[in-house]
């Protein structure tokens, strides 16, 4: 029962996000995962390549919107947004090739840092 209610919660949690602040949390979600494993490496670190593949799928969503033609964002933070999807991946592919805790501050920072932007630009002062 309690786990119908759960369901039914996100379902309509989903609906009513605001885009910008779903993007946030996914952004928020990724970098407490890469901090958590960076934090108890020798213990999470099985856990890495699962954190990576979220963080890629979650930066390879960013890149094709910014990239299409449609997106109405101005070319200047379109182009910003795609340089850092850019920089993420290769970071990806640097620590999937050699697995190192410190490697992941910047991505960790990078998510947070623009889930604070996102946040702030879904919930602007009154």
């Amino acid at each position: 029962m309690q786990q119908q209610a759960m369901q039914a919660y996100q379902q309509v949690a989903r609906r009513t996000t605001n885009p910008r602040d779903l993007e946030a949390n996914l952004l928020s979600r990724s970098a407490s995962n890469l901090q958590r494993i960076r934090e108890d490496w020798e213990k999470s670190q099985s856990e890495l390549n699962a954190a990576l593949v979220f963080n890629s799928k979650l930066w390879r969503v960013f890149l094709g919107s910014v990239t299409r033609a449609d997106n109405p964002l101005p070319a200047a933070i379109r182009q910003n947004v795609a340089n850092l999807g850019v920089f993420v991946m290769n970071q990806t592919m640097k620590l999937e090739a050699r697995p190192e805790p410190a490697k992941l501050d910047v991505l960790i920072t990078i998510n947070r840092e623009l889930a604070a932007g996102l946040r702030a630009a879904a919930n602007p002062p009154a």
